[in-house]
């Protein structure tokens, strides 16, 4: 099969481990997003929302455009979205997605939210070394980064985990609460991931 480079990611696979499973949004998975983006967790850890008041603003209900959204993900190319499933109970949990695929530099980035559901269970270290592994695997990418909130340190140990390394810090980069907080740059190149495959 050859690579097209306008169509990095036309292919959705369905990724499993025995702790999660990875596929193209189905209507259940959809609907499960609204409740996972309105958890107070998640809007924080994401820099989502920048105070404690917004995060009660949520509803756990997608508005149409969020909807819309999520209905055409499975329909992009150039980019990855795949709804995590826990396998023990086949319910949505979360999604790992690769984005901003730049053919010229071979890169792309990662993201992953976890809602409360599929916390503290390795399901997001399973779905991190899943897409990531698939990344690598499927696509003549170099370089796939992240960044994380210093607010997070258990997501930068999943990273770690998985292979990345911390590059940098672009300081006070999210307000939250008139606090100002860090977000720590990290990537994972295909000979560091060759070495762990």
């Amino acid at each position: 099969m050859t690579f097209d480079p306008e169509r990095p990611f036309a292919d959705k696979p369905t990724l499993r481990s025995d702790r999660a499973l990875l596929r193209p949004f189905e209507p259940a998975d959809i609907e499960a997003m609204g409740p996972i983006l309105a958890d107070a967790e998640v809007l924080r850890l994401t820099g989502s929302v920048h105070s404690t008041a917004a995060i009660a603003g949520e509803r756990p209900v997608l508005d149409e455009r969020t909807l819309t959204w999520y209905e055409t993900r499975n329909e992009q190319v150039d980019r990855l979205d795949l709804a995590i499933i826990d396998v023990v109970t086949g319910a949505c949990v979360g999604e790992a997605v690769i984005n901003d695929w730049n053919d010229g530099n071979r890169s792309a980035g990662f993201r992953i939210l976890i809602g409360p559901a599929g916390r503290d269970r390795g399901i997001g270290s399973a779905a991190t070394r899943l897409i990531v592994d698939h990344a690598f695997a499927a696509t003549p990418l170099h370089r796939l980064e992240l960044e994380v909130f210093a607010f997070n340190p258990r997501a930068q140990r999943v990273y770690e985990k998985a292979g990345f390394v911390v590059e940098g810090v672009r300081r006070s980069a999210l307000r939250f609460d008139d606090a100002y907080i860090d977000a720590t740059t990290m990537s994972i190149l295909r000979p560091e991931w060759a070495a762990r495959a």
